[in-house]
């Protein structure tokens, strides 16, 4: 009994390692395949570029972002500020910049809250079936009958202004979406091969879910998740529009561009900076993803 125990935890750490090498295999195969995509490439250079700039924010902002200096109000794009001032005197350069960290930070944890809410349910409504799959569904259902933007501002009127809370309340009108991606993807798995031979080898469903068939649903998940954070980013910019976003005088791409909206006939940078921003992050995001999905679907295989 005992050496069958042994050759049954073997036969499973082979088989593990040779999963472990496939799938290393396989990234490689798709990271070629994403270099070759021009457009995926340049959506990948904008991001890397901003992630730069926000992460070394501190170095090259020479003022902090919340110091008012009342006499240099209105102050024009200049070498002593890149990007000119507010209407306090704020450093508009330095406020982008650490704007940029709150932006990016609600929009990646936002995706990370719905993403796992989703594979979590999307798995064992697809896996399970029966009264598990119709409850799931019928709950993510009436999350999808709500519009996104109003169910945010519900939640975010509810639960107060705060980075964690808009990324919750932004998460939640993704939940349904990644949930029924999962879904479809785990049923259209569940009766392959290996799926079946995993569970005649005696693995628990947990271990069939998510060492057999979740990670054979990533592809399509990370091609979404990279639009949904271009998404989320304009509906953190829509709540911090309306009032109900991060509190000022926490800086977000979104709160600087409605502080600056009074102003905008007489002074135009509060606007077209915070705008820039926002629509050269939409479109990096979106080439990155466009490019992601080529090189993810294993039909465009050279």
């Amino acid at each position: 009994m005992l050496i069958m125990f042994s050759r049954k935890k073997q036969d499973e750490y082979i088989q593990d390692l040779a999963d472990a090498a496939r799938k290393k295999s396989r990234w490689l195969d798709i990271w070629r395949r994403l270099l070759r995509n021009k457009l995926g490439m340049v959506g990948l250079c904008i991001i890397v570029v901003l992630v730069l700039l926000i992460i070394f924010a501190d170095v090259l902002a020479k003022q902090p972002y919340d110091m008012q200096v009342f006499t240099e109000r209105w102050q024009y794009p200049s070498r002593a500020h890149i990007l000119g001032t507010d209407e306090l005197g704020r450093d508009l350069w330095s406020r982008m910049l650490h704007g940029g960290r709150i932006s990016l930070m609600v929009a990646v944890l936002a995706v990370c809250i719905s993403v796992s809410a989703g594979i979590v349910l999307g798995s064992t409504a697809g896996y399970f079936g029966g009264m598990t799959d119709i409850i799931i569904t019928r709950i993510m259902e009436i999350l999808m009958a709500v519009p996104g933007l109003l169910l945010a501002i519900a939640i975010a009127f509810a639960l107060g202004q705060s980075p964690v809370n808009t990324a919750i309340a932004i998460s939640t009108s993704g939940i349904p979406f990644s949930c029924r991606l999962i879904r479809a993807t785990v049923m259209s798995l569940k009766s392959n091969e290996f799926v079946e031979a995993a569970r005649a080898s005696g693995s628990k469903h947990f271990r069939v879910i998510f060492v057999h068939i979740i990670p054979n649903t990533i592809a399509p998940l990370i091609v979404n998740a990279s639009l949904w954070v271009a998404g989320n980013i304009m509906a953190i910019s829509g709540l911090s529009f309306i009032g109900l976003g991060v509190r000022p005088p926490t800086p977000e791409w979104g709160a600087i561009l409605v502080a600056g909206r009074p102003y905008f006939r007489d002074f135009w940078p509060t606007i077209l900076f915070p705008s820039l921003f926002i629509a050269l992050t939409l479109f990096g995001f979106n080439l990155l993803g466009d490019g992601l999905r080529d090189a993810l679907d294993p039909r465009l295989k050279d």
